[in-house]
């Protein structure tokens, strides 16, 4: 067997029993449950949800994004070896520290496998919770073209790049595409601030406006409880991206949650602490695979104007990266991965079969 075929590029044609489309996103697939499903896992696994809770199998890829293209290899390697397994194993050891900590619970119900979640139905908050400890990336580059105002927030003069802020910063986002709120472009990924949120927070998906406090106090902490873990293995946790919704516990109350992923190479940027102490940043996220691809090629402008989607479309589909390239980013989605769990991220021989065989024996949710 090749090292292709160790990368599930491929996530939604799995056999499993459902009655609705597989919805399928960049990296996860999700498979929604039919009723008499989800009801039998609740009461034979015990989940701690109501009875009539819909639950979903979510699946991650080993696809690879970046400027929102999917990017393959030589070699028909349509993904990166081992980056599902890290990412998943990576949110688990946040979700399972949020628990501990005793900030809020995730939408994860059960890990069957190591590129396979059990989630329970959840709203999601259509908020990009965008957090930020230094100043580079986007807010960066708003500075040097004289922007002093992010998401409503004040920034001084004399900033340095990637130095870090005297404070922490929320600067949120749409989550997709929202239309007719006032004062908020229909376009998707918006910069926002705390006052659109108020004054349109139901549409936002906030049960009241007292929850918009709960989650930036969930976003802070979340935020404080990840980087204070990476400083201890000597990485600093620069920005990150969190996601909330609002699920129904066992009595039957909605609960602000976490959702998708947290802290991840994906969703993060992570720099190596000894490096940036030395004025260097190395990255130990997926940032360092955009800064490649941006030297990669000849025009980088394609890659970071969205006035040019086509033809990115076209060069992400075109070009073949070299293997060495995606075995690059392998080695940082799962060096930083073991580091962060302290467990050896293994890399499956066939993980497609390896998913329908737990699926359909432990599950019963294959024919």
């Amino acid at each position: 067997m090749n090292l292709a075929d160790k990368v599930l590029a491929v996530n939604n044609d799995l056999p499993i029993r459902t009655d609705a489309p597989v919805h399928s996103g960049k990296v996860r697939s999700v498979y929604w449950l039919t009723s008499a499903d989800s009801e039998r896992l609740i009461q034979e696994k015990g989940y701690d949800v109501p009875s009539d809770t819909a639950l979903a199998i979510m699946v991650i890829s080993d696809r690879i994004s970046a400027f929102d293209c999917i990017w393959s290899g030589e070699n028909d390697m349509r993904g990166v070896p081992g980056k599902g397994a890290a990412l998943n194993a990576i949110s688990n050891h946040w979700f399972s520290l949020f628990k501990e900590q005793g900030l809020a619970d995730s939408h994860i119900l059960d890990i069957p496998h190591p590129f396979v979640w059990i989630v329970q139905k959840a709203k999601p908050v259509m908020i990009e919770a965008i957090c930020r400890q230094y100043i580079t990336g986007s807010m960066w580059r708003a500075y040097t073209q004289g922007e002093r105002h992010f998401c409503g927030i004040e920034l001084p003069e004399g900033l340095a790049k990637d130095s870090k802020l005297t404070s922490l910063l929320q600067t949120p986002s749409t989550k997709g595409i929202l239309t007719d709120i006032p004062g908020v472009p229909a376009v998707d990924d918006v910069n926002i601030t705390r006052k659109n949120i108020e004054d349109n927070f139901a549409a936002f998906n906030f049960a009241s406006v007292d929850d918009i406090a709960l989650y930036e106090k969930l976003l802070t902490e979340g935020f404080n409880v990840i980087s204070t873990a990476l400083a201890k293995i000597d990485q600093v946790f620069v920005d990150t991206k969190f996601e909330f919704g609002y699920v129904k516990d066992k009595a039957g109350n909605d609960k602000l949650i976490y959702m998708d992923e947290v802290g991840t190479p994906d969703s993060s940027r992570i720099w190596d602490g000894e490096q940036y102490r030395m004025g260097n940043v190395v990255e130990n996220s997926k940032e360092g695979f955009r800064q490649l691809l941006l030297n990669h090629f000849p025009d980088p402008d394609i890659l970071l104007n969205k006035n040019r989607m086509s033809e990115r479309e076209a060069l992400a589909r075109d070009n073949k990266l070299p293997l060495s390239v995606l075995m690059d980013v392998s080695k940082t989605y799962t060096d930083i991965a073991e580091k962060i769990t302290g467990e050896k991220i293994v890399l499956s021989d066939n993980p497609k079969a390896e998913i329908i065989a737990i699926l359909r024996e432990q599950y019963q949710l294959i024919d």
